[in-house]
């Protein structure tokens, strides 16, 4: 798949921090940071300010995705993960964090707080119909494959 280029503006309460990148090489993910102090309680969630607003090509999104550290060590994590960034957006990117762990969570400026994943978009025309083909497994809900 061939690279996109994705424009980032830094707004004011962004300066001096680092814009989203890859850590590493092999990394599926940008790591972003915040752009403010925040204590985060037990059972709460607040919306991160990162200091950016990006201008996503038409026919991607941007995915944002939970870093597994934090999910392991202090039960923080994304809510509504992946949470997705459209191409129309171009207010301030915030990440939506929630502190699951029974200690309350510090978040610091400049601390990584998720990965983003730009990926590519396909859209559907939805066909209303009378009936829908059979298949094996039929109208079987949640664990109706037998699946653990």
């Amino acid at each position: 798949m061939p690279e996109i280029t994705i424009p980032i503006l830094r707004l004011s309460h962004g300066e001096g921090l680092p814009i989203p990148a890859y850590a590493t090489a092999g990394a599926a993910g940008m790591d972003v940071v915040s752009a403010e102090h925040h204590h985060l309680a037990p059972g709460a969630r607040h919306a991160v300010a990162t200091g950016f607003a990006m201008a996503i090509p038409e026919g991607y999104e941007v995915q944002v995705r939970p870093r597994s550290g934090l999910a392991l060590k202090h039960g923080v994590t994304c809510l509504n993960a992946p949470g997705t960034i459209d191409s129309d957006y171009r207010g301030e990117v915030k990440v939506i964090l929630a502190n699951l762990g029974s200690e309350p969570f510090a978040i610091r400026r400049g601390d990584r707080i998720a990965q983003l994943v730009p990926a590519a978009v396909q859209r559907a025309t939805l066909s209303e119909v009378a009936s829908l083909d059979d298949t094996a497994r039929g109208s079987g809900g949640f664990g109706s494959t037998g699946q653990r």
